[in-house]
Formats: C-alpha cells, sequence, structure tokens
C-alpha cells in the first residue's frame, strides 16, 4: 500500500445548512477526516496536522455468502484491535494532546473519520489507490444474489466514525440544540458522500449507547457503515412494500397517529411506539413526507428534528434513575432501489424492559427470529409519553 504523510492542514472550507461549516483533511495513513463546524463556533479555521508515525491500514475484509439464508458475513479479522474502555486519558476520540495520541489532532466541534478498523473497505469496486491490486468485489446486485456454495467477495465500502462532541462522555441526548443541528447536517452530508461512491448499496448512521449495548468507547459518537449490499432487514422491507403496497410508509403513519400510541409529533416529525414493537422501549421517528434519506431532508425538517430528537431521548432517559441503553437506527432507502418507496425513518430501541432488568435474546428471537414482548406497545408508549412531560422543552 502507498505510505501517505499529511502535509496539507485542510481543504477549501465548504458552507453547508444552518451555517454549518464543512473542513476535509487527512490522517497520518491517509484516512479521511472531515471536521463540522458549529454555526456559533468558536474555533478558528486551522486545523493541525497529523504527525503520528501509524502503521499501514489492514487489508479489506473479506464476506462470506450463508447459502442457507443468502445473507453475506463479513469476517473482519482486524476489528478485534480495536479500543476496548480505555482510560479517559486516553480517548482515541478526544483531540490529540502530547500524552494522548488519538485520532483526531485538533479540537473541534463535530469530526468524522474514516474507521482504522473498518467491516467495510477501505477498497472499493474500484481500487482505492493506484498501487491496490485487483479485488474481488461485487459485480452488482444479481451477482450477491448468484446461488452456489462457497461463494466470498472483497468487503468492499467504508465505516466512519462520527464524533458528536469533543467531551469525554455523553451521548447524542446530551447535546445542546445547536450542536445537535451540525451532527444531522453531516450524517446528511455524509449520506450523500458515501452514496456516490463506487459499489455502496446502502448508507447507514447509527448510534449505540451503553455498555449493555456493547458500547467499547465512553465518548459521544456514532458510526455510518455503506454497505456493499442492500442489508437483510432492508431486503425483507422492500418484500413488504411489494406485498402491501407502495404507500404503505404513508398508511403506517396515518394509522399510528390516529393510535394511543403517538409520543411527540412535530410540524414534519412523528415518534411513535410502533404496533407491532419487539423491544421493551421502541420508538420509531418518520417523517411527514416521503424523502428516501437524511441527504433529502430541507433545511427546515432538519431544525424541528434536531429539538424533537434531543426531547425524544432525554425522555428515554428520564424513565429510570440511570441512563438507558439504546441502539438508534437510521433507516434509509437503499442507493439504488426503492426510492420511491422506501422512507427515512429512525428506530429506537433498548433491551430495557424494567429499571433493572434486560431483555436478551433467547431461543425463540435469537435463533428462530420469532419475537415474543414483554411490554405491550401501549403501556410502553404511555411510560414515555410520562417521562417525557417531566424533561424541558427544547428549542433550537
Amino acid at each position: 500500500m502507498m505510505e501517505f504523510r499529511n502535509t496539507d492542514p485542510t481543504d477549501e472550507p465548504e458552507a453547508l445548512g444552518a451555517g454549518v461549516v464543512k473542513r476535509s483533511t487527512r490522517l497520518a495513513d491517509g484516512r479521511e477526516l472531515i471536521y463540522f463546524d458549529d454555526p456559533d463556533t468558536t474555533l478558528g479555521p486551522d486545523r493541525g496536522i497529523d504527525a503520528r508515525d501509524l502503521d499501514p491500514r489492514p487489508a479489506t475484509a473479506t464476506m462470506r455468502r450463508d447459502v442457507l439464508t443468502g445473507d453475506w458475513i463479513s469476517v473482519a479479522a482486524a476489528r478485534q484491535n480495536r479500543a476496548f474502555l480505555p482510560p479517559a486519558e486516553l480517548d482515541p476520540l478526544a483531540p490529540q494532546t502530547p500524552t494522548n495520541p488519538s485520532e483526531i489532532p485538533s479540537t473541534y466541534d463535530v469530526a468524522v473519520f474514516e474507521n482504522r478498523s473498518p467491516s467495510f473497505g477501505p477498497a472499493l469496486s474500484e481500487p482505492y489507490d493506484s498501487t491496490e491490486s485487483a479485488i474481488d468485489a461485487p459485480q452488482g446486485l444479481d451477482d450477491l444474489d448468484a446461488p452456489g456454495l462457497g461463494r466470498t467477495r472483497t468487503s468492499v465500502g467504508r465505516c466512519e466514525v462520527v464524533c458528536f462532541s469533543p467531551e469525554r462522555t455523553g451521548s447524542f441526548g446530551t447535546l445542546s440544540p445547536t450542536r445537535a443541528r451540525t451532527v444531522i447536517e453531516a450524517w446528511a452530508d455524509r449520506t450523500a458522500a458515501l452514496s456516490a461512491l463506487p459499489g455502496v448499496e446502502q448508507v447507514f448512521p447509527f448510534e449505540n449507547r451503553g455498555e449493555a449495548i456493547g458500547v467499547t468507547l465512553a465518548h459521544p459518537h456514532g458510526q455510518i457503515y455503506s454497505y456493499p449490499y442492500i442489508t437483510p432487514r432492508t431486503t425483507t422491507l422492500l418484500a413488504s412494500i411489494e406485498r402491501e403496497g407502495d404507500d404503505l410508509f404513508e398508511r403506517i403513519l396515518q394509522f399510528e397517529r390516529a393510535s394511543d400510541r403517538v409520543i411527540l409529533q412535530g410540524e414534519y416529525w412523528t415518534a411513535f411506539v410502533p404496533f407491532a414493537a419487539r423491544w421493551p422501549l421502541e420508538v420509531h421517528l418518520v417523517p411527514h413526507r416521503h424523502v428516501a434519506d437524511l441527504a433529502e431532508t430541507t433545511d427546515a425538517e432538519r431544525d424541528e428534528l434536531a429539538p424533537l430528537y434531543l426531547r425524544l431521548l432525554r425522555g428515554v432517559d428520564a424513565i429510570y434513575d440511570s441512563p438507558t441503553p439504546y441502539i438508534a437506527a437510521w433507516h434509509q432507502a437503499p442507493v439504488n432501489r426503492g426510492r420511491d418507496t422506501v422512507r427515512l425513518h429512525l428506530q429506537l430501541t433498548s433491551p430495557r424492559r424494567a429499571a433493572d432488568k434486560l431483555k436478551f435474546l433467547a431461543g425463540s428471537e435469537a435463533a428462530m427470529g420469532a419475537w415474543i414482548g414483554d411490554v405491550p406497545p401501549e403501556a410502553s408508549a404511555a411510560l414515555l409519553r410520562d417521562a417525557i412531560t417531566r424533561t424541558p422543552e427544547v428549542t433550537l
């Protein structure tokens, strides 16, 4: 692999929506690093150079096809070496200091960078630098669906880390409304950029929160995965839309808004506990008009989303006396299929079924995919509504 040494601090800044400014640069091993500055940032325009002496990036992982399900499994052995609950003074997502050679050379508002040990990438369907040898990338979706035992492909794509704040602890829900709006702008920008990469079929922003979920870093952050295939969850969704009709999401929204499972409503978004919720705590947040992904949302929709989403997350934390673990998953339409029918939506799930109890996936759920709900969705919705009333209003 070609050696890389960053000598140019940043590219020309780019103005985004809501007054957010984007600044792109490179880390010492060639990975992309992007700063997203708040509209009221106190930071200057200069950014430091990453002067670390880093090992070359690991080889791109290989996918194996499970012939029984048709699913592709990425075998990314380099992930075994990723950071695991490091001490606060060695936080790899905090700005670099003389004693902490972290991933980000300068202080920042929001920062996004390529994962050092990704599940997908760094290779794309086309070699990502002139010295990379030919790769066995998927040759389109039909190639991925072809039958046969022992089929493999290169796990092309990209995985990025989204640092919500330079603070060492917290989550999306602890951000200020302005900072939350900057993160949303970053998600939209990265969704558009990653969707344009060769071989990427779906882009997935998400946040894992809490050690009970498996989080290995306390720093407030999320991730974005760019897959070389359409994920199993979305494949099932596409089949459901074919069965139920192209207007499925609009009908779901009207059905849920007429129920007693609504949690929060705005001009552009509604949050509700779904009719057939699987998890003890599960909330869907859906835009009122059809948009395929975050990149298609308007400034007005993003402006409302920031405080509404913060209110929802703070309500989830207000249910009990300690923070609630969750997965916040932004489901977006595939890059090349279902753009007119698959609507952007958030699915927030938590295994917490009581103050001191978690739901674990046992035989029926884990082995057979046959779910048994512990809490009626209407009771969960009432619990969440009550918790939200105990949280202050949030405005941008």
